[in-house]
């Protein structure tokens, strides 16, 4: 349920954008209302106490964004609260954010290496990765895990290149399993 009422959220959200030609301005206001949600979950907690009102709530809502965010997400704001969905803003963000990087090409890729990459082999990287996909941009996000030994894991979307040390010994391990001596 979570995740229809954050694909018609986000898609009207981002249809609004498109049509108002305001793509990358309302993108960075919904990543700080993102970040801004996650640091201050009693902010969630508030909004979604029954005992508050709808008018108290949406007072609520201008009185911390009004002057930091357009009128459309303020407006969006309104909506959501209206109808009693404020507890999805989270997904409905998370939503949004993904559907504005897929229409700009920028990917996401999670890097797992052994060891810690040189800057130099990170660009590489990245410019490796525009070459072989239809991306104009990626955000990278790297993290160590030494039991992979050696090699990388790229995860992009659903899309995993695993090219570690750790897989290729297991796939070696499973061949020398299957072989049978006579």
């Amino acid at each position: 349920m979570a995740k229809l009422v954050s694909k018609v959220y986000g898609d009207a959200l981002f249809e609004e954008a498109l049509e108002k030609q305001v793509m990358d301005a309302l993108f960075e206001e919904v990543k700080a209302l993102k970040f801004i949600w996650s640091e201050n979950p009693e902010l969630a907690e508030l909004l979604d106490n029954p005992k508050v009102g709808k008018e108290e709530k949406f007072s609520i809502i201008k009185g911390i964004f009004s002057e930091s965010v357009s009128d459309d997400l303020m407006g969006f704001l309104a909506v959501i609260v209206d109808k009693g969905r404020q507890k999805e803003i989270p997904a409905i963000c998370e939503y949004f954010i993904n559907t504005v990087k897929e229409y700009k090409k920028i990917g996401v890729a999670y890097v797992t290496s052994a060891v810690e990459l040189k800057e130099e082999q990170k660009s590489l990287l990245v410019q490796k990765l525009l070459d072989t996909t239809d991306y104009v941009e990626f955000e990278m996000e790297y993290q160590l895990d030494p039991s992979i030994i050696g090699g990388l894991m790229i995860r992009i979307g659903d899309r995993v290149v695993d090219s570690s040390v750790k897989t290729q010994i297991y796939k070696l391990r499973r061949s020398l399993m299957k072989l049978q001596l006579v």
